[in-house]
């Protein structure tokens, strides 16, 4: 049997999404965000400042990850920093990106035609 050791802000933030009733899949997510987050940083997100947001925003655009993927991280830390750390002005740095839609290609009547 091992013991996983789980870190207080981890802890308060798994009880701040039970109270919400988030789903397993979505708490997953957000905890995963916030790994990726704090991996990304090398220290505890609670430490984080609005530039390491910025920074780590321009990061996840130049590393190639998608736009579905960059709001779903996004989702995750804004969920951290809003409700969590109640830190409504690292929050307000969260920005989320709108996925160009893409026009289906579809053949128009005078294609089928033979001259």
């Amino acid at each position: 049997m091992s013991t996983i050791t789980i870190s207080p802000l981890r802890q308060r933030m798994i009880e701040d999404m039970n109270g919400r009733k988030l789903g397993p899949h979505s708490q997953r997510s957000h905890i995963q965000s916030c790994k990726r987050f704090a991996a990304y940083l090398k220290r505890s997100p609670d430490t984080a400042t609005a530039e390491d947001i910025r920074r780590f925003q321009l990061h996840l655009a130049e590393t190639g990850v998608s736009i579905c993927n960059r709001n779903r991280i996004m989702t995750g830390l804004k969920f951290l920093f809003r409700v969590t750390l109640r830190r409504l002005d690292l929050a307000a740095e969260i920005y989320h990106l709108k996925e160009p839609q893409k026009i289906p290609l579809v053949m128009s009547p005078a294609s089928g035609r033979k001259p």
